[in-house]
């Protein structure tokens, strides 16, 4: 079983510009994914794990978001437990992704 890497947010977003199968996964709650939530990420729960594992080759990145980075470590290493590669924590999760790159979120709500 390999283990995942934790990298930073500007890590992520050169891996997912330079390799096309790279996939996102943003584990937060419904209510925060429909929120905002980067643009094209795939919303990994419970409901949706088995339909993800089935739809990714085991060799193709994933990157796991969460709010802060911290559960997203649990969830990447459980994929690596699940046969897959090459799986990455985003340090800092969707807080600091949306300070970094604010233009690449989608579904953002702008306050009254």
């Amino acid at each position: 079983m390999s283990a995942f890497q934790r990298i930073p947010v500007a890590q992520a977003v050169a891996l997912l510009a330079q390799e096309s199968a790279a996939r996102l996964v943003d584990i937060r709650d419904p209510v925060s994914f429909s929120q905002a939530h980067v643009a094209g990420a795939y919303h990994l729960t419970n409901d949706t794990l088995a339909a993800f594992l089935t739809s990714v080759e085991l060799d193709d990145p994933v990157l796991v978001l969460c709010y802060h980075g911290h559960s997203s470590q649990s969830v990447a290493q459980y994929l690596c437990s699940q046969g897959l590669s090459r799986v990455f924590s985003v340090d800092g999760g969707f807080a600091q992704w949306s300070l970094e790159q604010p233009a690449s979120l989608a579904n953002q709500q702008q306050e009254a």
